[in-house]
């Protein structure tokens, strides 16, 4: 099996993440398996009139966690879904502040991966902890290898 180029993904992903674009959502891929995320709390994000509504933190903390995930599989020749994932939330998020997530892969098996993750404020008080389950499955059900493996 080759070995996918890590950055070639990374162009790629940025590219076509329309959910990170809009968001205006920064990642890191440290390593395969661990990320970091960032976000800023827009107005569009509030439930109140300060407070960012818990479906954006949990719609991030599934960036942070799925995004772990997939820098794992991506090496192998694999993309993910989503199973199922799992948020505490324990602190509030309020407008501008900066948040940062940190994802990291605590198991790889056979046909699934499960990641842990943290969201802090740059203060680096914790903001929601999560745990995600991923199923993998190989690049060529979604006709993705060709994106990898044509020059250019």
């Amino acid at each position: 099996m080759s070995q996918i180029n890590l950055e070639q993904f990374v162009t790629l992903f940025r590219s076509i993440n329309k959910y990170d674009i809009d968001n205006v959502l920064t990642f890191e891929i440290h390593e395969p398996g661990l990320i970091t995320y960032k976000m800023t709390i827009a107005e569009k994000h509030l439930s109140s009139p300060n407070t960012a509504h818990g479906a954006v933190l949990a719609a991030f903390m599934d960036c942070v966690l799925g995004l772990s995930a997939l820098s794992q599989a991506v090496t192998h020749e694999n993309l993910t879904s989503t199973v199922e994932f799992k948020i505490n939330y324990i602190r509030p998020v309020t407008l501008n502040e900066e948040i940062i997530g940190h994802g990291k892969v605590v198991h790889k098996g056979k046909s699934l991966i499960i990641s842990s993750g943290e969201i802090r404020n740059t203060k680096g008080e914790l903001i929601a902890l999560g745990q995600g389950t991923f199923n993998t499955y190989p690049f060529n059900k979604k006709d993705f290898l060709q994106v990898f493996t044509t020059p250019g």
